[in-house]
Parts: C-alpha cells; structure tokens; sequence
C-alpha cells in the first residue's frame, strides 16, 4: 500500500487486534481463564474494560472462550470509538453465528450456546467514570489493554483497584516498558537517538496538568503493586513483533506500521535535538522500508494478572 494521506485512530485499533492476538501472554491468559474459576464470582461475571476502544477485546474474550456469562461494561473516551464498536460488534457477532440483540444504542446481547454476553458501552473519560461509581458498582474483572503506560500510575492504581470487589481480579496487558525497535537500520547513531528522545516524550507527557505516562510502565508495575492490597498471580511479556511474510505483512498490519511510523514523527516534530530536515528523511525512509516489505517493528511490553485482597 501507498503511505497513507490519513491516519484514522479507529483503523489503527482495528489493525493492531491482530498484533495483539500474538503479542497477549498465554500463559497469563491461560492463569487469568483457570482464576476465573478458582473463587466465587457474580452469575452473570460483571466485567469492566477502561480504555476498551473499538472493542477487540471483547471479540477476543468470546473467540478464546473466557467466559460464558457475562455482563461487560466497556468504557472509552473517544466518542469514536465507541460508535465504531457499535457498528463493529454486530458484524463481528453476525459473522461468528453470534444472535445478537440491540437492546438500546450502544447495549448488545450476544448469544451463542451457552455464551450469553450483555455489552454496555459507554462513553467517559476515565476518571471521571471511576469518580462516578466507585463504591457502587464492584466488577469480579477489569481490564485495561495498552492503558497503563498511558497515566501516572502511582496515582490511578489505587482508584482502578477500588473499582474491583474484594478477590476481584485485574488484567492489565501490552504495558509498554522501554523499547522501540525498528530495523533493518537507517544510522544507527540516529536511529538510537530518536528511540530516546521518542522515550522521552512519553516519560514527560503532561495532560490536564499532571504526568501521563512512564516508558518503562512495565517493570515499575512490580513495585507500585506491592504498594496497593493486591497481588500478582502472573506476569509475562506481551511484545509486538510485526514483519513481513511470503505474502506480506498479516492483514492491516502494513497500516499499523505506517501509523507508528507517523507517530514518531508527529512525537518529535521540531524537536530541538534533531536535525529536522534528516529526521524528516529518516521518517520517510522508514515508510518507504514498510512499502517494500522491509520494516521490522518490535515493542517490549508486560502483561500482569493479579487479584484484590483474599488469598494469595
């Protein structure tokens, strides 16, 4: 594909579903599936996503079979993307023999079997939302998928954590922690600096005034936990690693790259430690290496399972 004139946020979710099918740890999954089991949860599972985007993880939770009853709660930010899960759910459901029921705008019921799953989407920002109902509405699960290294999370752990039930579980996956690879090299000199300074800009991200991310999120996450009541049952990494194969990059992927490449780019615009006009090249190499099937991308990230009070 051309380099695209137009970066639609709601496409890039959509392409990255299937670099994250492979990234997600199994085995934290599979700890996450038999947790589940283990201690006495509500019928139907009361389950809450942050940050849920166009709803993937939904699609996903239902195609790997976590569970069968549930009423999940998804919440996202970007009136977009909540209109674009929708639109997309159904479809998804419809072409997986899924009957589904519109209950309302944005409340679905998906039937399959024995798999009876109620949607609620909803549009909030986040800490708005745990300001809401914290209290009032106790989850068994929540979930939030490439969220962490976007916040202060020594500030919103405990919040998040007091949105679950005691012996509720936490799933928290694809927590970005420290590494940005592209190859094959353009200037490895170059290349090294603008991983740096790419690092930077999440470490000295401010939004509404207060600090909202760290580039190692992943292996800070041990220590801020064991400053809360909960506790780890599971930890493992969760890398992406995009290439191209015989017949290309998998599905969308190809935009997914253009997208991160365009994302570094539009990150250090002007950044007064480059040369502007040899990062503007660099990044147009770097698009150029996607078109003819070069680039290889790989993040380093952690995914973490853990539980609130109750037995270790």
């Amino acid at each position: 594909m051309a380099v695209p004139t137009s970066y639609p946020f709601t496409r890039y979710l959509s392409a990255k579903k299937t670099v994250d099918d492979r990234a997600l740890n199994k085995t934290v999954w599979k700890r996450l599936s038999e947790a589940l089991t283990e201690a006495p949860c509500a019928d139907p599972l009361q389950v809450l996503e942050i940050g849920a985007g166009i709803g993937t993880m939904v699609e996903r939770a239902l195609e790997w079979g976590l569970f069968r009853r549930a009423e999940y709660t998804a919440v996202d930010s970007m009136p977009e993307n909540m209109a674009e899960a929708a639109s997309r759910l159904p479809r998804w459901a419809g072409h997986n023999n899924y009957s589904v029921e519109i209950e309302e705008a944005h409340d679905l019921r998906l039937i399959r079997g024995e798999q009876d799953i109620r949607v609620h989407l909803h549009t909030a920002d986040i800490f708005d939302f745990m300001a809401a109902t914290r209290g009032r509405g106790p989850w068994d699960l929540l979930i939030a998928n490439a969220f962490l290294d976007l916040v202060d999370v020594p500030a919103t752990l405990p919040r998040l954590l007091a949105l679950l039930k005691p012996g509720g579980l936490f799933y928290f996956t694809i927590t970005f922690d420290g590494a940005t690879i592209l190859e094959p090299a353009v200037d490895a000199e170059l290349d090294s600096l603008i991983e740096t300074l790419y690092h930077q800009t999440m470490d000295q991200r401010i939004i509404g005034g207060k600090p909202s991310g760290d580039s190692r999120t992943g292996r800070h996450f041990f220590r801020h936990v064991r400053s809360t009541a909960a506790h780890l049952l599971a930890a493992g990494p969760s890398d992406w690693v995009v290439f191209a194969g015989p017949d290309g990059y998998s599905g969308d992927e190809e935009f997914f790259l253009h997208f991160i490449v365009q994302t570094i780019g539009s990150a250090l615009k002007d950044h007064p430690s480059l040369d502007q006009a040899q990062f503007g090249q660099w990044v147009q190499t770097r698009h150029s290496q996607i078109e003819n099937r070069e680039l290889v991308y790989i993040a380093h990230q952690l995914d973490f399972l853990g539980r609130v009070g109750g037995e270790k």
